[in-house]
């Protein structure tokens, strides 16, 4: 695990943070790893959960009130406090690699759907797997919190997509669900974008409104911007809210009903597999008209075995499995 005290000193900490940010968001853009994870290899886990739990609204009215010169101090301070140029710079990595990785997966899915999705599937189920280890379902609740993790995933999966369509309430919601993941090791958000049926919407969506604003600078219409943008805003609305709120919450639940919370969301976990399979069945069905084969079930296999490799390999270098996420 890296360290901040090992960072050169040849290279300015915010660039170190930014280049940290970018293995998060390029862990973020991929459903079945977690940026926490990454967090936690890079060694800026517990900076991010203390800046992150820091902002509260006590702190947000103070640093709204920086423009009243009787309230600059407060501000500052404020500011100082929530570690702001730390989440700055963290965050502008984490997007940097978003518009980037998002934009490759898009393309996978849309041109190669039994390699991707099968790559998520081993990504899922390999993360399930080191999850688990230390994990003991042997009381009622644990019980009941693991069987309804596992059929609220199981469900929705695969249905989602077509039960709540791509509106914009449903953005924000999508938005708020996935960020309260992202900082949990093991736990991915895109994965719960996968559950709700929004990954591929939300992936295609801002691929659309990088060209588009490509585009406008080259001279074309700001009109597509606008259409793509609000449904961007839309779920980063939702993710800053998510991420002062229901990670806040499945925070709370973890210190305080540690077994029965980690029992439903790795549960949830196991669940969701069904989705890349789903996806891939749909996608051959629409696209090609042949539906699963011998060989789109060997290319299958094969990237899903691709998956849980890259996983093994994180779970070694940050010890996922010995991880106790009441930090």
């Amino acid at each position: 695990m890296v360290n901040d005290s090992d960072e050169s000193s040849l290279m300015p900490s915010w660039l170190v943070v930014y280049i940290k940010g970018i293995c998060m968001g390029a862990a973020d853009a991929v459903p079945g790893v977690s940026g926490g994870t990454i967090a936690l290899i890079v060694g800026i886990y517990e900076r991010l959960i203390t800046a992150v739990t820091a902002v509260t609204p006590r702190r947000i009215r103070a640093i709204l009130s920086a423009p009243h010169p009787h309230y600059r101090e407060s501000a500052l301070a404020a500011l100082r406090t929530i570690d702001i140029w730390f989440l700055i710079a963290l965050g502008a990595g984490i997007l940097s690699a978003i518009i980037t990785i998002t934009r490759i997966v898009h393309v996978g899915i849309v041109s190669y759907p039994a390699i991707t999705f099968g790559f998520f599937f081993g990504l899922i189920a390999a993360s399930a797997w080191v999850l688990r280890q230390p994990l003991t379902i042997d009381t009622p609740g644990r019980i009941v919190a693991a069987a309804g993790g596992f059929l609220v995933a199981f469900i929705v999966s695969g249905q989602a997509a077509t039960a709540l369509g791509q509106s914009l309430p449903v953005t924000i919601l999508a938005g708020a669900v996935a960020v309260s993941a992202m900082i949990l090791p093991g736990i991915s958000g895109s994965l719960l974008l996968v559950i709700l049926g929004q990954y591929e919407y939300m992936t295609g969506t801002l691929s659309m409104f990088v060209d588009a604003g490509v585009a406008v600078l080259t001279g074309g219409s700001f009109a597509p911007v606008i259409e793509t943008g609000t449904v961007v805003v839309a779920f980063v609305s939702g993710a800053v809210f998510g991420l002062f709120s229901i990670a806040h919450a499945v925070r709370w639940a973890l210190e305080r009903y540690y077994e029965a919370t980690f029992a439903f969301l790795v549960a949830l976990i196991v669940g969701a597999l069904r989705a890349p399979v789903v996806r891939v069945g749909t996608r051959l069905s629409s696209d090609a008209g042949t539906g699963w084969t011998p060989s789109t079930i060997a290319l299958f296999i094969t990237a899903a075995l691709v998956g849980v490799f890259i996983i093994i390999l994180l779970e070694r270098a940050a010890g996922i499995g010995d991880v106790d996420m009441r930090i």
